[in-house]
């Protein structure tokens, strides 16, 4: 997958997930989770796209490190919804999978790049 699928994939997956956020329950811990959701998943998003203007190989660990911790955060929170029962787990499972997956590619990224420096 190259950069410019990586940013499309990054950007559907804050919508996706901005989607989510807005119909959980209008209750103080919902509310809160729906902030939580909004906010580290965006990141993803946004992060990502800096980290592809990166001007050294630093710059970019330091940058995708940000994307990873964001959507690993991101599964967590999904994790919450589900532990809490704020919504059924097949409701989330296909987001909850694409969160693990970026996870994973971000991971395997920094390790690279940690490796080529």
């Amino acid at each position: 997958m190259d950069k410019n699928e990586l940013i499309k994939r990054t950007k559907k997956f804050a919508h996706r997930y901005v989607k989510l956020a807005l119909v959980l329950p209008d209750t103080k811990l919902g509310l809160h989770v729906q902030g939580q959701l909004i906010r580290c998943s965006t990141s993803v998003a946004a992060n990502y796209r800096a980290t592809c203007l990166a001007q050294s190989k630093k710059s970019f660990i330091a940058k995708i490190s940000i994307v990873l911790e964001e959507a690993d955060e991101t599964a967590f929170w999904l994790e919450f919804i589900i532990d809490e029962k704020l919504m059924k787990r097949e409701r989330v499972s296909d987001l909850l999978n694409e969160a693990e997956e970026l996870t994973s590619i971000f991971f395997s990224s920094r390790k690279t790049a940690r490796e080529n420096l």
